[in-house]
């Protein structure tokens, strides 16, 4: 390299060092609770080799256990909340190098509106804290906290916390002001999740779950709203428990010949108005992952119509149609 060019190259490492060190600490104080991770008296922390949530609402764990110790009879992992307290088994793996591995796989369940009632941790929202019980061949209990790992600045395709699929809590590992790790559990919030549409030759029909419902199903309603005009159109709305289906009226959202016009679908619930949205998803642009095709749709009047319906970055569905003719035409 010539020693011209060496200051610059020395100026870009440095700025390259300076916006990583931003970027990880602007990550620390994303994740870092202002509470401690301590109960009344403080224990002991020990560094867990992997403390995760998968597809929203499996936790994984994995802690280190040393053999200079008494070898442990059986292990628990406890998370509590003021006077709540749950526990799972943890698995004792032995490693090559005659250490142990103490490990979970347990599913997480909100307690509010879980349409899964099967196994796994039942949370309330709030904060958790994480608590090893070990137990040696005594009976005796040793009791360790897990220290918060550090949280790597991804931008990849996918998202580092997503909701969970069956209830839309979030179930998010943090980290305390001192150091501990801990999980929040954020309620579901009121919202019209996309379950999938069907592009179909003579219609459109939309399927989705409504989550923390606030009024009676039966009170809320369907529509698409033109973009920029202050105009909406209602669709017949038929439910399933908490789950709606309707048809997009394409008729009355499109004007005329090559006229293209661009619509929001939304629920509206007294005066709460719910874009209909995928949002119970780990991927981080919902436009660039779901594609979807233009499509002719023929209408019941002998009309034919162009529609595209896609996501919006947001994962909102939209819906941009414009009349483009009749049968006889075509």
């Amino acid at each position: 390299m010539s020693d011209s060019l060496l200051p610059y190259a020395v100026g870009a490492v440095k700025r390259a060092r300076t916006l990583a060190v931003r970027a990880r600490r602007k990550v620390e104080r994303m994740n870092t609770v202002p509470a401690l991770g301590t109960g009344i008296r403080p224990r002991p922390m020990i560094t867990p080799v992997h403390l995760s949530v998968l597809g929203g609402r499996t936790l994984n764990l994995a802690v280190p256990f040393s053999r200079h110790t008494a070898g442990p009879s059986a292990a628990r992992l406890e998370l509590i909340h003021g006077n709540h307290r749950v526990s799972v088994d943890l698995a004792l793996e032995p490693e090559s190098d005659t250490s142990l591995l103490l490990t979970a796989t347990v599913p997480l369940r909100y307690t509010e509106g879980e349409n899964d009632t099967g196994r796994g941790l039942l949370l309330s929202a709030g904060l958790w804290r994480f608590c090893v019980v070990v137990t040696d061949e005594g009976g005796r209990e040793t009791r360790s906290d897990l220290a918060a790992l550090a949280f790597a600045a991804v931008h990849g395709p996918m998202l580092p916390t997503s909701p969970s699929e069956s209830s839309g809590a979030v179930f998010r590992p943090v980290r305390s002001v001192d150091g501990r790790a801990m999980l929040k559990v954020t309620a579901p919030a009121h919202q019209a999740e996309l379950v999938r549409f069907d592009l179909l030759w003579d219609r459109v029909t939309v399927h989705g779950r409504l989550l923390a419902a606030r009024h009676p199903v039966t009170e809320y309603t369907a529509e698409v709203v033109r973009r920029g005009a202050n105009k909406s159109v209602s669709a017949a709305l038929d439910w399933d428990g908490d789950n709606f289906t309707f048809d997009l009226p394409l008729r009355a959202m499109t004007d005329g010949p090559g006229v293209q016009r661009t619509w929001d679908v939304q629920l509206r619930g007294g005066r709460a108005k719910l874009k209909v949205a995928k949002r119970l998803t780990q991927v981080r642009h919902p436009k660039q992952v779901f594609r979807t095709p233009f499509r002719i749709i023929a209408l019941d009047d002998g009309s034919l119509t162009r529609a595209h319906v896609y996501l919006t970055p947001a994962g909102a569905l939209a819906v941009a149609c414009a009349a483009i003719g009749t049968n006889e035409d075509a």
